[in-house]
């Protein structure tokens, strides 16, 4: 497994870095994997270890590039209320059009990296949820996993623009995403057979991420995330 930088090109003439996660082989199926408020820290580079241990080329970019290069921010409440701030700084001073256009260069330039081999796909967490099912709507993905994404049910009037096979996990005590809406997704999505919405008994709002001791819920991550592996196995398998 290795690790680089990879310089994207944004449409606007400036440029943002992503993090790539490369597996042993060099080479694989590419997952753009879109972080928390938190930043590009410690969860989402080992989540995209994870991935890569699977066989997959991980791209981690930096989302609040444009208001705060660099950011990586504790599990702690210091950083709960920084990541608040930043992303509703990022939500604001960033015009919508924008924000879809730098998806869309990071999937695009990923995808022509010479590490990427049988289509990339879209993962996200928390806000990188959201921003997954955002790039599945105006891109053209392999794949999308979308955890908890808050912004998720306000946008399903775009749910007909998705063409892939789509993995949503949401748990039924998230204080941020009712579960109503969760409940909307799912039936937005009632006749695709490709689509599967998984809502965790019991589970709170970024249940997956262990690192952080306000909101992890092992119980409910030791089923979810092999239910993520075998959606990515059967939808965007690693050949070789």
């Amino acid at each position: 497994m290795s690790q680089e930088i990879l310089r994207i090109a944004a449409g606007d003439g400036r440029s943002f870095d992503a993090t790539v996660v490369l597996p042993a082989a060099g080479h694989g199926p590419g997952i753009v994997l879109f972080q928390e408020i938190f930043g590009v820290n410690d969860f989402i580079l080992g989540k995209a270890a994870d991935l890569a241990e699977l066989g997959y080329a991980v791209c981690c970019p930096d989302v609040f590039w444009r208001i705060e290069p660099g950011v990586s921010l504790p599990h702690d409440e210091i950083g709960l209320q920084r990541g608040l701030t930043l992303v509703g700084r990022w939500m604001g001073e960033v015009p919508d059009d924008t924000k879809v256009s730098d998806l869309l260069a990071v999937m695009s330039q990923f995808g022509s990296h010479e590490a990427v081999s049988g289509g990339v796909g879209v993962m996200g967490y928390c806000l990188g949820g959201t921003l997954a099912y955002m790039a599945a709507v105006a891109g053209d993905p392999a794949v999308c996993v979308s955890y908890y994404g808050s912004g998720v049910a306000d946008q399903l009037a775009a749910a007909g623009e998705i063409k892939c096979p789509v993995l949503f996990h949401f748990g039924d005590q998230d204080s941020y995403i009712p579960v109503e809406q969760a409940q909307r997704v799912r039936e937005a999505f009632a006749e695709r057979p490709d689509v599967e919405v998984r809502i965790a008994a019991g589970a709170g709002h970024a249940f997956e991420n262990l690192l952080a001791p306000a909101f992890a819920n092992p119980a409910a991550a030791a089923q979810s995330w092999p239910v993520t592996v075998e959606f990515l196995r059967k939808r965007l398998p690693v050949t070789s």
